[in-house]
């Protein structure tokens, strides 16, 4: 679980090279058909749960819980029954 706050997560975000920081609140049981993104991604999920899946691979996030994507990586994201919400790195 990340003690992090959001503040924290903004500065070291830009420090990073990001250049934009957002909260993205996703409804329950919210399905994204596989897309891409035009930007690089750095997400740390603050509540909820959802699975990421690239290819054949699926990953189940929890709070507390982070990854990077790299921008044009095909991808999709079903959010679990509580939704989720995250904080978002974008490198446009």
């Amino acid at each position: 679980m990340t003690t992090m706050t959001m503040a924290e997560f903004t500065k070291q975000s830009l420090e990073e090279g990001f250049d934009e920081v957002l909260i993205r609140t996703w409804p329950a049981n919210q399905q994204l058909d596989t897309h891409t993104h035009p930007f690089d991604a750095s997400v740390v999920v603050m509540k909820g749960s959802y699975s990421l899946t690239i290819g054949d691979q699926v990953r189940h996030l929890d709070a507390g819980d982070s990854f990077r994507l790299a921008r044009n990586v095909a991808h999709a994201e079903t959010y679990g029954p509580e939704g989720a919400t995250i904080w978002v790195a974008r490198a446009n």
